[in-house]
């Protein structure tokens, strides 16, 4: 049983990595796991007030785990998108269970961030490098999308306030 999930939250303590050997012709592949806070906030005459939050792991499968999971840090703030799942596990002969987040996506916020760096190959919108083309086709139109802060094509942060 699962159902989609997205929620905006704190990540609660360093990441942990597993990574896992090939497995015939496929090649190696890991989890990471984060521990997160998601909150409730909500909005008051005194501020932003926490209503009923809840602690989740989140899981993270892939090729490249042990590269991302430098990338995320204990409170950091973060948008998590993926499926939540019942987790059953056997205990001292008693049965245990617990809701965790396996997740499609893992986005950084920007709260108390102070630089991003970005490498050569990220310039291609964050496409993996397995699915990127070399070129685009010479008979190919160009590009109608219109550019800008928030528009399609753009930067992706609307510079509004966050």
């Amino acid at each position: 049983m699962s159902t989609r999930f997205i929620g905006e939250g704190n990540i609660g303590s360093d990441p942990i990595v597993k990574m896992f050997p090939n497995n015939g012709n496929q090649p190696p592949r890991g989890v990471m796991r984060l521990n997160v806070r998601f909150d409730n906030l909500v909005p008051t005459e005194h501020g932003l007030i926490d209503r009923g939050g809840f602690w989740a792991n989140v899981e993270v499968w892939g090729r490249q785990v042990e590269e991302w999971s430098s990338l995320y840090q204990r409170s950091q703030r973060v948008l998590v998108m993926g499926r939540m799942v019942q987790d059953t596990w056997e205990k001292d002969g008693e049965e245990q269970s617990a809701f965790k987040v396996q997740a499609d996506r893992v986005g950084i916020l920007p709260y108390r961030v102070t630089a991003v760096e970005m490498d050569n190959a990220a310039s291609q919108n964050g496409t993996p490098p397995e699915q990127r083309a070399a070129t685009p086709p010479a008979d190919m139109p160009p590009s109608t999308e219109a550019s800008g802060s928030g528009a399609a094509g753009g930067s992706g942060i609307d510079g509004g306030g966050v």
